[in-house]
This record gives C-alpha cells, structure tokens and sequence, in this order.
C-alpha cells in the first residue's frame, strides 16, 4: 500500500478554501474603505462649518437674559469696529470713583453679556470698573461671529476705554472667560495692558479639538482656527492669573494647567474644587475675592 506524504492537500481542496477567503477579504476590504471615506468627509466637514461648531450665539437664545439688572448701574455703549461693525457693550462704572482698575470683560460662548450680569457684578465689587463687550454676531451687536472680526472687536473696546473714558491702559485688566480667554490673551499681546485674569483657558483650537474629538486622529491638521491663547501669552508677558474649577465639564482642567504651566511669570494659579465653567466667581466667591485681591495688590 502507498502512502500519500501526510501535509499534501489535493489541489482541487486548496482552490475551494482560496475561494470560499475570497468574500471575507472584499467584506473587509470594503468596510475599511468605507470607514476612510467616511473618516475624511467628517474632516472635511469640520473644514466646512467650523465657524457653527466655534461659535454659539443663538443658544440657548440670543437676547436671551435680564438687559436692566438691578443690582448693576449698565450704560448701553454702541461701538464701531475697524470695519465698520456695531457693536453693543455694557459699561458699569465702580461704586468707588478712585477705583484703581477697570475689566475689560470678554464672555464665553453662547449667548451674552446679560446672562452673565453675576460675573460683572462680581468683578465690579472688587472694586473695580467693567466695560463687558458684546462680540459682533452676539445679542445687541451686528455681524456674524469670526476669530479676526472679535480680535477687531476687542480692539474697538480697548479704544473705549482709553479715548472716551480716559482709563490709564496701566489699569486695564484683560479679563476672559473660556472663549474669550483667547480674545484677552490676544488683545494683551497688541495693547498694553496691567495684567490678564484668564477663567476656563485653553491652549489653542487645534489641541482643543484633538482632546473633544480625540475619536478623529489628525483632526488638528484641518482646523482652521487657531484662538491661540498659549502663543499670544508668552508675547503679552503681563501678570497673569489663571482660575479654572476641577470638574469643568466643558473646558478640562488639564488644559487650563497646560495654559498656566506654559506661560511666562509672573503668574497665579487658582483651582477651585467645583463643578463648573464660567460660574467661578458664582459657585465658589470668597476664595475668589480673596485670590483676586491678593493678585491685584501685587499689581498696585
């Protein structure tokens, strides 16, 4: 009897079991082209319509809030822009006419300066001048949102402050919270100004994205925007503090060390043990008061 060598497979058995991996190889082959496809078209669209994934006027509502509060004396300030935008912007004066300092106040996103009436009279009890501007696109003010026409609008406040009201630019505080940190930062780094309070920062639009939408590699490389704040504080190189709650839900706080740890002394750094956002000086305003006094004192 003759025996066939063991491992030898008729060849008709090889060419069923090449065919029957056929199908399995398009299926995956398939699936992976499909996921590539779809994997740049959300790419491309994050291209596409960044500006509505940036900016939220309309949320929850754009007039939405108190626009005479009354526990604060608001003037109504109409301001041009560079290129021509209206702009609206509260102006509240101190309590104290030798009040030494003036915030200079640019919000977060979504809505506007009247649902954050509790920061300004926070701020104003310092105490302190506020001047809280409206980006354009924002409740009151014309045009639509853009990262160059806000550091316009900045500018436009800053000129406020120092034309008509005759404020020493020594005693400006830059002051922002979660987008508009970017917008203090910038202006700081243009206009002199005493010092920069910087509340929920974070490095830049690219590293932001990269940490949000950590689902989508290489999604830095296609934001256009860049807000920033990490470049534009190490050109300001003005006083610097930085307050940012543990349990932010929308800016981390390892970004707001990130912007702290990277940026030029002087500097401070206040961590408030809450869950919040832009809500700081709300949720937690005695260890606020005291680290912004003490911040202050170093500026006077």
């Amino acid at each position: 009897m003759t025996l066939g060598h063991p491992l030898t497979m008729p060849a008709q058995v090889m060419e069923t079991n090449d065919e029957a991996a056929k199908p399995v190889r398009r299926r995956v082959l398939s699936f992976l082209l499909t996921f590539l496809i779809g994997y740049v078209i959300a790419l491309i669209a994050v291209r596409l319509f960044e500006p509505q994934l940036i900016f939220f006027p309309n949320y929850p509502g754009r007039l939405e809030g108190d626009w005479h509060p009354r526990n604060l004396p608001v003037e109504d300030v109409w301001l041009a822009a560079a290129d021509g935008t209206k702009l609206h912007a509260w102006w509240i004066p101190s309590p104290d006419k030798d009040a030494k300092f003036t915030f200079l106040a640019f919000h977060g996103n979504a809505s506007n300066i009247a649902n954050r009436a509790g920061v300004y009279e926070f701020l104003r009890s310092t105490p302190a001048n506020v001047l809280a501007l409206e980006y354009r696109g924002y409740g009151h003010s014309e045009g639509k949102p853009s990262e160059s026409g806000m550091y316009r609008d900045a500018d436009a406040a800053y000129q406020y402050l120092v034309d008509d009201r005759k404020i020493d630019p020594k005693t400006i505080i830059s002051f922002g919270q979660s987008l508009g940190t970017a917008v203090a930062s910038n202006l700081a780094s243009r206009r002199p100004v005493g010092a920069v309070v910087l509340e929920a920062p974070f490095p830049s639009a690219p590293v932001l994205a990269r940490k949000m939408f950590w689902f989508l590699p290489g999604i830095h490389f296609f934001v256009l925007g860049q807000l920033d704040t990490a470049a534009r504080l190490q050109e300001a190189r003005t006083p610097l503090l930085v307050v940012h709650c543990t349990q932010d839900r929308v800016i981390p706080f390892e970004l707001g060390q990130t912007v702290y740890n990277g940026a030029p002394e002087p500097k401070r750094f206040l961590r408030i043990e809450n869950i919040c956002h832009e809500e700081s000086s709300i949720v937690a305003p005695q260890h606020y008061r005291e680290a912004l006094d003490a911040f202050l004192a170093t500026l006077r």
